[in-house]
């Protein structure tokens, strides 16, 4: 959908001509969010910015949709991009409605197609319009702002969406619940979006990919997961962290990692439940499952070698349940604060569906990794 080919942008200065973006080639696929990450005066912002001209271009070209931009009238280009920026920049002597239906107007919507179209995106982006639309800018808390912001951008439904550091004035709190009210518009819109950030955990929650800038010039352009697991040089592996091993893990989802489910029921010996573990290589503990296959506590292996009886006599209290959208992250989490190694998943319903483990999680981390180091940085994570 975006399509940036040899991109560049040179200032004349009085120290002489600086090359603040240099033949930048990228594309992003239709529906996709990119995020171009780098210290400041990377190139990143005037890449974003030279994609609707607010700075034009040296030379290269910008395609969206397969249509060469170049020849574009820039108020026709403007008009069909959708841009938000950290200011926000809400017009304090309108109301919310009025800020939202500014681009409609100017396409020449009637009224009422603008107004429904308002209603229609303050409550997409979680305001009551009963409430909002007729209010002002200076009646709006920053992170209220920031969603009409981004409802404007989307007013008259741009194929593209451009955003320069929208989330980042806003506190960490309102920050966490914007974006993911943004993600889930996402997943209904499929808008394809740039979007400049200088938080690489921002990026790798939000991204589909991920542009990397150093001095005007794209270093690494890859997905998030590709992108912590095999960072191109020194300089993008500085960047995204010590700590990547770790944010990794909010990319993958328990179903991704998890075995296939094993389980007795409180009726089943404990001799049955150590021939399973013992069958299975499980070398801590079983689940056991009621009658609608749902977890309801666990066997220990300790137990079924010493005791006899019946698995629903001699069981303990699960210490957490991970559910199969959960992430990796979460999970991590879980088994550190209830000092377990190993959980049962649960589906929608809360039925049994597999077990996760530690060392399903190192596995999966190390089956990508390529160096040493990355192991080593598991391992110091306790997920061995």
């Amino acid at each position: 959908m975006i399509k940036i080919d040899n991109l560049t942008k040179i200032f004349d200065t009085p120290n002489g001509p600086v090359t603040a973006a240099d033949h930048i080639q990228m594309e992003v696929p239709e529906g996709e969010i990119c995020v171009l990450l780098g210290p400041s005066g990377c190139g990143k912002t005037t890449t974003l910015k030279m994609i609707n001209r607010i700075i034009p271009p040296t030379s290269g070209k910008v395609f969206i949709n397969g249509q060469d931009t170049t020849g574009l009238n820039t108020v026709d280009l403007r008009r069909n991009i959708g841009y938000v920026i950290q200011q926000i920049g809400l017009f304090p002597n309108m109301t919310i409605e009025e800020n939202i239906a500014i681009v409609p107007k100017l396409l020449g919507w009637d009224a009422a197609r603008y107004q429904a179209r308002a209603k229609e995106l303050l409550e997409m982006v979680a305001l009551d319009p009963s409430v909002f639309l007729k209010r002002f800018p200076k009646e709006l808390s920053g992170g209220q702002q920031q969603r009409v912001g981004v409802a404007r951008a989307l007013a008259a439904d741009p194929p593209v969406m451009l955003m320069d550091e929208p989330f980042g004035a806003i506190d960490p709190i309102n920050r966490e619940v914007i974006q993911d009210e943004f993600l889930k518009m996402q997943q209904e819109l499929k808008k394809t979006i740039m979007f400049v950030s200088h938080d690489i955990d921002e990026a790798v929650k939000m991204a589909n990919r991920i542009a990397i800038f150093r001095d005007g010039k794209l270093v690494q352009y890859d997905t998030p997961d590709d992108l912590l697991a095999h960072p191109k040089n020194k300089f993008v592996e500085d960047f995204v962290g010590d700590d990547r091993a770790l944010k990794r893990l909010r990319l993958v989802t328990v179903e991704q990692v998890m075995e296939k489910p094993v389980s007795v029921t409180p009726n089943e010996t404990l001799e049955q439940a150590l021939k399973r573990m013992e069958d299975h290589g499980y070398t801590h503990a079983i689940t056991m499952v009621n009658d609608q296959q749902q977890p309801i506590g666990y066997v220990s292996k300790g137990v079924a070698q010493t005791t006899k009886g019946y698995c629903g006599e001699h069981y303990f209290g699960l210490k957490g349940l991970a559910t199969v959208g959960d992430d990796l992250r979460k999970i991590a989490s879980l088994m550190f604060t209830h000092d377990t190694t190993w959980m049962p998943c649960v589906d929608a319903q809360g039925r049994l569906v597999g077990q996760i483990n530690q060392r399903g999680i190192t596995h999966y981390l190390g089956a990508t990794y390529h160096r040493d180091g990355d192991q080593a940085l598991s391992q110091n994570l306790k997920l061995a």
